[in-house]
């Protein structure tokens, strides 16, 4: 906006214009005496016949040709400025002399020169008109303005322009203000019935995973299980309770950045390369914060950064949508759910957006408990164009404020790099009574790799690099098992995501589950479950029954997953391949490591029952853990699959392989190295009885699975034992 001063007066703009028009006639005026005297020849005597007596100069002017005018024009517009060589040839061709020439070019270059100039006075008048109107109708417009707190007539003529410009800026942010605090007030209050309205809302805002199908509703990735719902017995907040709950979003914010960007002493160097929080110098840096520790809680807190292969917006929406969420991390995120969403952002993305959640966290094992959580999510994104995600328990506001587990401000922060890429910086920060997990699982938990900031790292690293494989257009067609197909690759890649979640989701120790220990023999103990299959196309109707168990191997956890993975060592485990030749039909590969690939099996039994039995087996590893899982598939529904077709409906019940470390262990050179001890080995059945009522199950399915079971860990320990020898 112009000041009303700024063309006060126009007397003075003229003056200057015209005093600039002077000067520039005054040019033009001497470069039209300059073009007369370049074109003047002088016939008089010169060197030794000039008379020293004479003493005046006989100038007679020539006009050049219309021929001489043409030829240099033409020449005029290939070269302004011709040499000496060429106005030599020009003046032989034209029969000038060539001082002739070069004055016709001097005066040409001036012409054109004054025309331009001329040209721009024009524009300069036109615009000095448009400024002359456009200042009075600023002036009239501020001499009617009026005092926003009086409504009598401002003083704006003695106001500086500086200042009307921090006003207007003002203005500005108040209503942007009002604009957020409106959006925020649209969601407060509205009860839980609301949110499949809401879910609607964000699933158009989500990341399109192409390959990708991993959630279920509303995050609940074991609402197939029974047993007791403590997640969705958590109620939303009320609306007294949601001051507080920004307020503390707030706060929490400042702590994450704070605890992310700092060194020594708040952080200091630990065990496996990781950070480990000092927690004297953490009271006395935030002494607000959620409150003291509880009696029977122990602190747990570790950072770790990584640069994945995925840009900072999908980053920042698989956070935000808790399906999303909980299906790329379904290895740590047993369940999830959005209960009430207070802000869902401004200027279309989640900058500013908090949502209230529960979640449960797991370790692949019915011997870990769970971890459930009450806690508030809010997304900012900083001057520094660095984005930031953090959570912070809301435990005060349960119906029990008994709680097991609290989470300090925890989350992690992104930062944009070249080419896609983004660097993520992760803290995580809890309180936990977990005296009840098996002590075998102990050395893991201690050390932080169980639910620590490494695992949440190398799980989003790994799933990051599983999206750009299958996102990859350019496969070679070399190999003969490799599926080239982008429809093929889709398809079977969803479907693969489909059996790990489901798998992941149903061998943890979930308050959803009901497990039964079958025996009381130590770690070896078998655990079992039912659940009932109704008109659902993803899995085969019936009865399900589900059986785990967890045992420690003294052999390093690549190890282990090779052996797993290997087809040509899948009869030394595998009793319903019978013995028979396991054949790789096709795979995909899934990142880096060669290991981390999608296949599909044939058994190639001497039964001849089995001969057209498939197994579609994923194998997936990082530096905290591994996974085989797989499933038999029917060969009509791959071949479908194969095509492009709907993956949806291929029934699946899967079983596999959980491997993590014992915890860190000593290398060769004697350093803490994870993965360098022992493994942590969990096996997970699930088997299909037919017609059999929930309750009337009988005791041979279960002694069936039951042995089993048994039988293929002892087959494993013999196997991997002997091969480690």
């Amino acid at each position: 906006m112009f000041s009303p001063n700024l063309f006060e007066s126009p007397h003075m703009f003229e003056m200057t214009h015209k005093t600039f028009e002077s000067e520039l006639m005054g040019k033009i005026r001497d470069d039209d005496y300059e073009t007369k005297s370049g074109t003047e020849t002088m016939d008089a005597p010169s060197g030794d016949d000039q008379d020293p007596n004479q003493r005046t100069k006989t100038k007679r002017y020539h006009r050049h040709t219309q021929r001489q005018i043409q030829e240099m024009e033409a020449f005029f517009k290939e070269c302004p400025h011709p040499d000496d060589k060429q106005r030599k040839e020009l003046s032989r061709e034209l029969g000038l002399e060539p001082l002739q020439v070069k004055f016709w070019f001097q005066n040409k270059r001036t012409q054109m020169k004054a025309q331009h100039e001329r040209h721009e006075n024009a524009i300069l008048n036109a615009e000095n008109e448009k400024l002359r109107a456009e200042n009075n109708r600023y002036k009239e417009a501020l001499s009617n303005a009026t005092c926003p707190n009086c409504g009598g007539p401002a003083a704006l003529g003695e106001m500086s322009f500086d200042e009307q410009h921090l006003r207007i800026e003002n203005s500005r942010l108040k209503e942007e203000i009002d604009r957020i605090s409106g959006a925020a007030a649209k969601y407060v209050g509205k009860p839980l019935t609301s949110f499949p309205h809401l879910s609607t809302h964000l699933h158009s805002r989500s990341l399109n995973l192409g390959a990708s199908n991993f959630g279920t509703q509303s995050g609940f990735v074991g609402d197939m299980y029974g047993g007791s719902d403590l997640l969705r017995s958590v109620s939303g907040p009320t609306e007294a309770d949601k001051p507080m709950i920004v307020e503390l979003a707030v706060a929490a914010m400042e702590e994450l950045i704070r605890m992310a960007h700092s060194g020594l002493p708040l952080w200091v160097p630990g065990e496996n390369s990781t950070d480990v929080l000092n927690e004297d110098e953490y009271l006395r840096t935030f002494p607000r914060g959620i409150g003291p520790k509880p009696l029977g809680l122990r602190s747990e807190a570790s950072r770790e950064s990584a640069v994945v292969i995925m840009n900072h917006v999908n980053l920042v929406e698989i956070l935000m949508d808790v399906n999303q969420w909980s299906s790329v991390f379904c290895g740590i995120v047993s369940r999830a759910m959005t209960l009430e969403v207070l802000s869902t952002g401004v200027a279309g993305n989640y900058n500013g957006a908090l949502q209230v959640m529960t979640a449960e966290f797991q370790v692949p094992s019915p011997l870990v408990p769970t971890r459930e959580n009450y806690f508030v999510r809010y997304c900012k994104q900083h001057t520094d164009g660095t984005w930031a995600v953090v959570d912070v328990s809301l435990d005060n506001l349960r119906p029990s404020p008994m709680s097991k587990c609290r989470r300090r401000p925890s989350g992690c922060l992104i930062q944009e790099l070249p080419n896609g890429y983004s660097k993520v910086t992760w803290v995580e920060h809890v309180e936990v009574d977990d005296r009840t997990a098996h002590n075998m699982y102990r050395p893991l938990i201690n050390s932080g790799l169980a639910f620590g900031a490494k695992r949440w790292v190398a799980t989003l690293d790994r799933q990051c690099e599983r999206l750009a494989s299958s996102m990859a257009s350019n496969i070679p067609a070399g190999d003969l098992c490799v599926i080239t197909s982008p429809e093929g690759r889709k398809s079977m890649l969803k479907l693969a995501e489909r059996m790990v979640t489901s798998f992941c989701t149903g061998v943890g120790a979930s308050t959803a589950h009901a497990w039964t220990t079958l025996s009381a023999t130590g770690s070896d103990d078998v655990k079992v479950m039912t659940r009932k299959s109704m008109d659902d196309p993803g899995r085969p109707p019936g009865i399900v029954l589900s059986a785990a168990t967890s045992f420690w191997i003294p052999v390093p956890p690549k190890r282990v997953f090779d052996f797993l993975r290997d087809e040509n060592s899948r009869s030394e485990w595998d009793i319903l391949s019978n013995g028979g030749l396991v054949q790789e039909m096709a795979h995909i590969a899934n990142g880096r490591d060669p290991g981390n690939c999608v296949s599909l099996l044939r058994v190639n039994s001497a039964n001849s029952s089995q001969s057209n039995m498939l197994i579609l087996q994923e194998s997936c590893s990082d530096v905290t853990g591994s996974y085989v899982i797989y499933a038999p598939v029917d060969i009509i529904s791959m071949n479908v699959v194969l095509s492009g077709g709907d993956p949806d409906y291929v029934a699946l019940l899967p079983s596999g392989f959980a491997i993590l470390p014992d915890g860190p262990g000593l290398n060769g050179g004697g350093i803490l190295e994870i993965g360098s001890g022992g493994s942590l080995l969990t096996v997970a059945f699930q088997i299909l009885v037919d017609s059999v009522p929930t309750a009337k199950l009988s005791l041979g399915s279960v002694a069936t699975v039951s042995s089993l079971i048994k039988c293929t860990v002892e087959r494993i320990r013999a196997a991997v034992m002997c091969d480690n020898a």
